[in-house]
């Protein structure tokens, strides 16, 4: 897995053994960041289960203000700690070591531009992360919330909970799903 653009372009990154994680290929991660590039600029970038920290640094990379990376696994910790000190973007960071639904309220920011949600396939997370983030001042109309998840993953519950789809690319086995918080919500 590598950088794909920017500052740290062509950097190759660490990602954590095993099947605790699934680094986002450098193929769909180009594709994703085509979508958003004019919204990354000076953003605030917010990288939930973030694994090897690879999405958050590429929008660093690509000229983000300031990154949030939350993870709780310590081997993936390791690594984004590691990458963040390889590509020089530390000062930049935030790593939040812990489990997402503690280290939502520990951001303080007026607003969140990006938030990247890519929660273990399988764990039932989506709904949940998506109704925690209603509740932080950070998310406004204007917060752009990504989902990676399964190709087949049904979004039913994104309008029900209060969010509008505004995109959604599909890939072989997974897809994006990019949502924004409903004005009337």
């Amino acid at each position: 897995m590598r950088v794909i653009a920017g500052k740290a372009r062509s950097l190759k990154l660490k990602t954590p053994e095993g099947p605790g994680t699934r680094p986002t290929t450098d193929r769909i991660k180009e594709t994703l960041f085509n979508i958003i590039q004019r919204e990354i600029p000076g953003c605030i970038f917010i990288d939930l289960f973030a694994g090897s920290g690879g999405i958050g640094i590429e929008a660093l990379s690509r000229g983000a203000a300031h990154a949030y990376f939350v993870e709780n696994s310590k081997e993936a910790i390791t690594c984004i700690q590691d990458n963040l000190s390889f590509t020089k973007f530390a000062d930049n960071a935030t790593l939040l070591k812990q489990e997402v639904f503690c280290a939502l309220p520990l951001i303080h920011e007026k607003e969140a531009d990006i938030i990247f949600v890519d929660p273990p396939y399988q764990a039932g997370y989506e709904e949940k992360v998506f109704k925690a983030l209603l509740g932080q001042p950070y998310v406004t109309e204007n917060t752009l919330v990504i989902l990676e998840a399964e190709v087949d993953k049904n979004m039913d519950f994104l309008k029900k909970i209060g969010y509008d789809v505004v995109r959604e690319k599909k890939y072989k086995t997974n897809k994006h799903v990019f949502a924004k918080k409903s004005v009337s919500a």
